[in-house]
């Protein structure tokens, strides 16, 4: 019998895993639980700010509260006590009436104990999952969760995002 429960997307910046996420998200009439995260223009200086918000969140703030790093090229500031503080609990409220979403697991959390934590014990659950993953091979977070058992990991790139999302759907029909 197969143990798979949960979806995820992954692929290079650009490909199209946040598209093929917010397209998921229209089609689920149930409520929706976990994080989004949004990269915003970058300053002066080349750095990005990350931000992250509930998931399905009518309105977005940018603030220092949701603020989890900046980023350039090389250069990373991360902000692991926003991962804990609003990213974990963003995951284990999750109720059983709706899904999971995570978009997108990276390498900045890599380090975040209790943020890491409720990616697994949500991987472990039973409430559905559906994430996107930065591809990043040199990231050992990254890797268990894309070899996580009860998940099934879809590639996507500029030119299939919409292939995938229908593979993606044909597959949670099955289900």
């Amino acid at each position: 019998m197969e143990q798979l429960r949960h979806i995820a997307v992954t692929g290079e910046r650009g490909a199209g895993k946040t598209y093929v996420i917010q397209k998921l998200m229209e089609e689920l009439s149930c409520p929706k639980y976990g994080f989004m995260t949004k990269s915003l223009s970058a300053d002066e200086n080349g750095f990005h700010p990350i931000y992250i918000h509930p998931a399905g969140a009518a309105e977005r703030v940018y603030t220092q509260e949701n603020l989890i790093g900046t980023c350039d090229t090389r250069i990373h500031n991360i902000n692991l006590e926003v991962f804990d503080r609003l990213g974990a609990p963003y995951i284990k409220n999750a109720r059983a009436d709706g899904v999971i979403i995570m978009d997108e697991l990276g390498f900045m959390e890599a380090d975040s104990k209790l943020f890491t934590e409720a990616v697994f014990d949500a991987l472990d659950g039973d409430i559905p999952v559906i994430a996107s993953i930065k591809a990043r091979y040199d990231v050992p977070f990254l890797d268990k969760v894309r070899n996580h058992p009860k998940l099934k990991v879809f590639e996507v790139t500029r030119d299939t995002s919409d292939k995938v999302l229908e593979e993606i759907t044909e597959y949670i029909k099955k289900r």
